[in-house]
């Protein structure tokens, strides 16, 4: 809000401050020496009045920090001492110590957080934790070609489904399967003219390890290098017993490519048609047949898909009868 004054106004407080008339011109030089010194007094006291402010303002941060940080703080009597002096750059210094002392109260909260105890880590359910594979199933039968659970692979070279045919054919368990399955036939006398005894179980033998090796490299190498497929089992290990064993009894025609996606399983379909095909060059001629050359290949990709099932429960299996190692969130592939 401004104030006018009128020029007697003006000429009343003239005369009675400074006996003379100060706003007219013939005597302008003698008032401004009267004006200089009102200015610095009044600027004087402004001074004084905002450096007691300040240090006042400043006492009460300091006793506020010793309250919350204990006696290591600065008291209120120390702050209040280091404004004692009468110049207006010691309320600068002040508010700067008060500063200072608020940034180490800070710095205390944040050390004494770091000194409580870690929050407890969530606890994953067990149905969520991944499966662990195994080299073996029963430290005997194969089990290279299995993938622990969200493992992540690099592709397959043409040398690793080599070196994995290979394995699976010539391990020293690879004789078990061929072993069983001459029994059974020779148990039912599948081919009369292979006869009984130690030879006819002989014959039954190794025309069932020539079918194994043969599939083996057709399924596991051939055909994947050609289709490039790969040839491993990705371990589900999650979800409920039937959605698993879905997932894996439909390994035997679904695959995944080298490229990481889902594909038709050229490698076992074709592969073992193609091995059941080439049996027929080295049995009887009564058994060269469509119909049992259909039947041996049927036999093939159901005894895959049943070995993806044993594969897909083994970590469980193993983990419960056996005490194996229990499925765990880091997976380690062995």
């Amino acid at each position: 809000m401004k104030v006018f004054l009128s020029p007697p106004a003006k000429d009343f407080i003239g005369q009675k401050l400074f006996g003379f008339h100060p706003f007219t011109s013939k005597h302008l030089a003698r008032t401004t020496p009267y004006v200089a010194v009102m200015v610095y007094v009044f600027l004087a006291c402004t001074g004084l009045m905002a450096q007691q402010t300040a240090a006042a303002t400043q006492a009460d941060l300091a006793a506020n920090d010793f309250q919350t940080s204990g006696p290591g703080a600065p008291s209120a009597e120390t702050a209040g001492g280091l404004n004692s002096t009468g110049d207006s750059s010691s309320a600068s210094g002040a508010f700067g110590y008060a500063s200072d002392a608020s940034d180490d109260a800070a710095r205390d909260s944040q050390a004494a957080q770091k000194n409580l105890p870690n929050a407890p880590a969530p606890q994953s359910h067990p149905d969520d934790q991944p499966a662990q594979q195994t080299k073996r199933i029963l430290g005997i039968i194969p089990n290279f070609r299995a993938i622990s659970t969200d493992v992540k692979l690099p592709p397959q070279t043409v040398k690793d489904k080599f070196m994995d045919a290979t394995q699976d054919s010539f391990d020293y368990s690879s004789i078990l399967i061929p072993g069983l399955l001459a029994a059974y036939s020779m148990g039912t006398n599948a081919t009369p003219e292979f006869h009984q005894g130690a030879a006819g179980y002989a014959r039954y033998f190794w025309h069932a390890a020539v079918d194994q090796t043969s599939e083996n490299y057709l399924v596991e190498f051939i055909v994947p290098v050609i289709a490039h497929e790969d040839t491993r089992y990705y371990t589900m290990g999650r979800g409920g017993f039937l959605k698993r064993t879905e997932y894996a009894l439909t390994r035997s025609v679904i695959t995944r490519s080298d490229s990481g996606k889902e594909e038709f399983n050229f490698s076992e379909v074709v592969g073992a048609g193609a091995a059941s095909g080439l049996s027929s060059l080295y049995y009887p001629s009564r058994e060269r047949s469509l119909s049992n050359t259909g039947k041996e290949w049927g036999l093939d990709v159901g005894i895959d898909a049943a070995s993806y099932v044993v594969r897909e429960f083994w970590p469980d299996i193993n983990h419960k009868l056996f005490h194996g190692a229990k499925p765990s969130a880091v997976i380690q592939q062995q």
